[in-house]
């Protein structure tokens, strides 16, 4: 073989070899990408009471079950929320309660709503922004210290449930007011969502598939319209946007 003959079947074989190096890293990427896209599903946690374990509905009627089935409907690939939390719980005991499960510091979407048995069992207002804001912060420690991925729910009025007959639901709805104006405060402080469901609830007063068969905790039909209020903050978290902040509460009571 002469020494050009040569030359040129080296160069062949060097241009060969980076042509199959070319192809190897562009099916690799397109390999990890694959991946990627794979692995990247959504991890919610819901902390709260019985709004969020849902109490007297199914376990897939849950607002949060319910939540992670619209991402999915969306083509958001999502896992079965993690749910802390308990019929009756106040703010200490769910504080308690997520000190003793321990959630890892890498959920992507986290729901926090809150306050309802506080009210409840009568105490005092000025306590609850403390324990509120503690509650808050834990959450966005739980999405990775992102608090536009949190999601911060207002207490519906269960005032007018039947289960409140004889009891005073002008001070229960002023109550709750004082409550979400708090949790809207300290949710805007911080830089996390806003989900007002409690003019949602309040329809309830006049229709009663709102409600469970216990005749004070919401139904699944109640629930999927907290859905509607929550999908688009929930999408919007997870793409990153920045949070808005909430408007002004409507001191007006109930509607």
């Amino acid at each position: 073989m002469t020494r050009g003959a040569a030359d040129r079947r080296r160069a062949a074989l060097v241009a060969l070899f980076a042509s199959l190096a070319v192809a190897a890293g562009a099916h690799a990427q397109r390999l990890q990408g694959r991946i990627s896209s794979v692995e990247r599903v959504v991890d919610i946690l819901a902390l709260g009471d019985s709004y969020t374990i849902g109490e007297s509905v199914a376990a897939g009627e849950r607002w949060p079950v319910q939540l992670a089935a619209s991402l999915r409907a969306g083509g958001q690939p999502v896992a079965e929320p993690r749910l802390i939390a308990r019929t009756g719980w106040t703010t200490d005991e769910l504080a308690q309660a997520i000190a003793a499960a321990k959630p890892a510091s890498d959920h992507d979407l986290v729901t926090l709503l809150i306050g309802v048995n506080d009210q409840y069992r009568g105490r005092p207002i000025p306590d609850y922004p403390e324990r509120f804001r503690a509650l808050l912060r834990q959450a966005i420690g739980f999405a990775g210290g992102r608090p536009g991925r949190v999601l911060v729910l207002s207490i519906p009025d269960w005032g007018v449930t039947p289960f409140a007959a004889g009891r005073d639901r002008a001070k229960i709805a002023a109550e709750i007011d004082a409550y979400n104006a708090i949790n809207r405060a300290e949710a805007a402080a911080a830089g996390a969502r806003y989900v007002d469901v409690t003019p949602v609830s309040r329809e309830a007063a006049t229709d009663p598939g709102l409600l469970a068969p216990d005749g004070l905790h919401p139904s699944a039909a109640m629930y999927a319209r907290w859905v509607e209020l929550a999908l688009p903050e929930a999408r919007a978290a997870l793409a990153d946007q920045p949070a808005p902040r909430p408007a002004a509460a409507d001191p007006g009571g109930q509607t």
